[in-house]
């Protein structure tokens, strides 16, 4: 009988120096093995630096012949070492970007551009609420109140939003809309079961001890790459798309 295909011999199949028998047999295992077809696709990558160095050699003839075995494991140790740095960097970055989430602003500020937009805080976004250009209103039919406060930056506009009088659950979206059609996602967050802004003004408060946010509005922020007089309208929306709110400028 002849030997089954091997799981080792997805990098010669991917150099061209199996038999044809034997390429048959793995092209089989392939079809039913995941692992395979995973280091497979990363060993591809090697198909244009062969041939980039088959058209730079003076023989190309030389390129055809079979490799050694000794010089064939060399090989695919380089590119499974090439990988595992590549998924090393992969990992790094991941955690760099972590840290700087749970690190919040001071650690982020060091690494963003200036102006660039500042997730931080409620009480930041209730000051860059304060600080920017306000423009509210009350929709007549779900009654949410939406004021949007406007900064302009080189990036395009920073935005403010102070939000009221909206029953949860539910997650919602803030929405900029250009003068020419263009939606952008300045924003989205999830509304808790208390909601935000029915009844009372204990602003100052952040909710009540259980945790439930119905009494004070919400403040969030975000940045659209819009410039401010490129804006036609915000919409505050649900995730699956109902309109709470329309803030036109």
């Amino acid at each position: 009988m002849t030997e089954p295909a091997r799981h080792t011999d997805v990098g010669a199949y991917a150099l061209g120096v199996l038999g044809d028998a034997d390429a048959g047999r793995f092209e089989e295992h392939l079809a039913d093995c995941h692992r395979c077809a995973a280091e497979l696709d990363g060993l591809m990558e090697l198909t244009p630096v062969l041939a980039d160095l088959r058209e730079a050699t003076p023989d190309p003839g030389a390129l055809s012949a079979r490799p050694r075995p000794a010089l064939l494991d060399g090989l695919l140790g380089e590119v499974a070492a090439a990988r595992r740095a590549r998924r090393t960097r992969r990992l790094c970055l991941a955690a760099a970007a972590a840290a700087l989430i749970v690190a919040g602003p001071p650690v982020g500020a060091a690494l963003v551009q200036r102006d660039a937009p500042d997730h931080g805080s409620v009480s930041a976004a209730r000051q860059m609420y304060e600080d920017g250009e306000k423009i509210g209103t009350v929709d007549p039919a779900t009654k949410v109140e939406a004021t949007v406060s406007l900064q302009p930056k080189p990036w395009g506009t920073h935005v403010a939003l102070r939000l009221g009088h909206v029953e949860g659950p539910r997650s919602c979206d803030l929405v900029a809309v250009g003068k020419n059609g263009e939606r952008q996602t300045v924003t989205t967050w999830a509304v808790p079961p208390g909601g935000y802004g029915l009844g009372g003004s204990d602003e100052g408060k952040g909710g009540d001890k259980g945790g439930r946010w119905g009494s004070a509005p919400l403040y969030t922020h975000g940045g659209a790459a819009l410039n401010r007089e490129d804006i036609s309208r915000f919409e505050v929306r649900t995730l699956d798309g109902a309109l709470l709110a329309t803030v036109r400028l």
